[in-house]
């Protein structure tokens, strides 16, 4: 035994906390170490962790000093309802990426499309696509990354939540996509290569966070480009940085769509814009 007991461990947890190494990761990490819920570590504070056990989660208490995120430790995270697995190909689902789900939702159930046609561009762990195709189980989802990588984690995530409503295409944005779409979203690269936040993300795959021209350039390529795929009246939708809504608008009107409007997140914070195509 290791002499050291779920209460004990839980005081630790405490001392240890800080925002770079938040409570819950490290609460977390136990309950993945244990095999044991949340249920189990408020009702047996007496539990004696093996040697193993302890050692174990140390290690990864370890892992997670260095800037390395609860998810890859456990290798799963939740989105939307759904357990997805990631791995450090993929960027980790975020609440926030949340709200461009509710906002296609949203906008899709006030049109009157039996079978809509949704494209996915940068799926990484299939997190959008595949929630968009559990919840609209008549849609015909396509979803493309340029990473093989990724593309692995997607396709295990589809075929584990039964999305068989949802493909799965390498492509680097439209190269490999053909035919029309009645919605098209994205969550793609948008940090500034000097933002300072970056620092956090470091164990995140850079190609998936930063892009160039103020973090804008793939924005800008997936706005000019989605009008080839779109169908008149469609929607496009895209995840950007809290402070890029003025200019991510501007580049929607500037393309001709219709309707452009921010939303933001639960932060209260601009996080993504979507608009309608009209030709």
């Amino acid at each position: 035994m290791s002499n050291q007991s779920i209460k004990t461990i839980k005081q630790q947890c405490r001392t240890m906390s800080s925002e770079a190494l938040p409570y819950h990761w490290l609460e977390g990490w136990l309950m993945s170490v244990l095999d044991k819920d949340k249920l189990f570590l408020m009702m047996h504070d007496d539990y004696m962790l093996t040697a193993d056990e302890y050692d174990r989660f140390m290690q990864g208490v370890a892992r997670m000093r260095s800037g390395e995120p609860l998810a890859y430790l456990v290798g799963e995270q939740d989105f939307f309802g759904r357990t997805f697995k990631v791995n450090p190909s993929t960027l980790i689902p975020r609440p926030d990426t949340e709200r461009l789900i509710e906002a296609v939702l949203d906008w899709l159930s006030a049109q009157t499309i039996d079978s809509p046609s949704i494209l996915d561009l940068g799926a990484g762990s299939g997190c959008i696509a595949i929630t968009l195709a559990k919840e609209l189980p008549t849609s015909d989802v396509l979803a493309v990354d340029m990473s093989v990588d990724a593309l692995a984690v997607a396709t295990q995530n589809g075929q584990r939540l039964a999305a068989d409503n949802c493909r799965f295409v390498q492509s680097n944005w439209f190269d490999a996509v053909q035919g029309e779409f009645d919605t098209i979203v994205s969550n793609p690269p948008y940090i500034d290569k000097a933002d300072k936040h970056l620092n956090a993300l470091h164990h995140e795959p850079m190609t998936a966070l930063v892009a160039d021209d103020l973090g804008l350039s793939d924005i800008m390529m997936i706005i000019g480009g989605s009008v080839e795929y779109l169908k008149l009246g469609g929607l496009l939708a895209i995840e950007h940085g809290y402070d890029q809504g003025q200019s991510v608008r501007e580049l929607f009107i500037r393309q001709g769509f219709d309707d452009v409007q921010t939303i933001k997140d639960y932060g209260g914070n601009d996080r993504l814009t979507m608009g309608v195509w009209h030709g």
